[in-house]
């Protein structure tokens, strides 16, 4: 099947610029994207696609057994690299997409100059034994998956402020429900398990291509403490912490969102290649 319809990617911007992959997060598509871009496009280009189920992908393509695994996503992203034959790469992921793009590097890091994690959770669930701070205990999570099972658009109505954060500005959650409640509820519940379910915490180590982890200042999804996480477990990682509160600030704060990119790539172009 060919990758760029399976996936719908898009690319615009500046014809031999650094490569940008955008990826999105659970319930979305690349209309997440929409506000960062354009500020990407005159310094880059800009590569965006849908998950397959999500969006404009190939909905053909989707299973709930191939996609019930995050490395099936990861092995998407790898195709998407090499088949849009630009590479290599500054693979941007955003959330649950951040592990995606952690797990692609690792199969086929020469597809990759660099990485961004924005808003990056390796594992959402708290584990006790470590210490480790998911920002979930596992009865959050199974009342997560059993409400969004037996009512995903009531679920998505409810879910949508939490994750969004700014209470002041509801339009943005309005966005993020409108966008989940144009998702298949059946691949939503799937891609939610892989979602809230995986635990890759030991898949960061393995990452060797200079790596920024973007967090938000006030996220309650991705707690500060899974930044820090990430960030000690990928050698030579760069941590930013955002002034953008909620988990999507390329939606809530798409000028620092772009401008945190902007600055990571251009670095990485620097001589020594690496970031500034």
């Amino acid at each position: 099947m060919n990758v760029v319809a399976r996936n719908r990617v898009a690319v615009s911007g500046r014809t031999g610029a650094p490569v940008v992959v955008l990826a999105h997060g659970f319930g979305c598509d690349q209309n997440m994207w929409r506000l960062v871009a354009p500020l990407l496009e005159p310094d880059f280009t800009v590569v965006q696609f849908d998950h397959v189920g999500a969006g404009g992908s190939d909905l053909s393509a989707w299973s709930a057994e191939r996609y019930g695994e995050m490395r099936s996503y990861a092995e998407d992203v790898v195709e998407v690299c090499r088949g849009i034959g630009l590479g290599p790469v500054v693979f941007v992921g955003h959330s649950v997409a951040a592990t995606m793009g952690v797990l692609a590097a690792a199969e086929a890091p020469e597809l990759f100059t660099g990485l961004v994690l924005l808003a990056p959770s390796p594992c959402f669930l708290d584990d006790p034994a470590t210490g480790y701070r998911g920002g979930f205990s596992a009865a959050d999570i199974d009342e997560l998956l059993e409400s969004l099972d037996a009512n995903y658009l009531g679920w998505s109505g409810a879910a949508a402020p939490m994750i969004m954060g700014n209470p002041d500005r509801p339009e943005l959650a309005t966005e993020l429900e409108n966008q989940f409640c144009r998702t298949d509820p059946a691949i939503a519940s799937v891609f939610a398990r892989v979602t809230f379910l995986s635990d890759n915490r030991g898949d960061l180590a393995a990452v060797r291509v200079p790596t920024l982890v973007a967090q938000c200042s006030n996220d309650a999804i991705a707690p500060p403490e899974v930044g820090q996480f990430v960030h000690a477990e990928i050698a030579g990682s760069t941590l930013v912490t955002l002034n953008a509160t909620g988990h999507c600030p390329q939606l809530a704060a798409p000028e620092e969102t772009a401008e945190a990119i902007r600055a990571f790539v251009t670095g990485l172009e620097a001589p020594g290649g690496e970031p500034s």
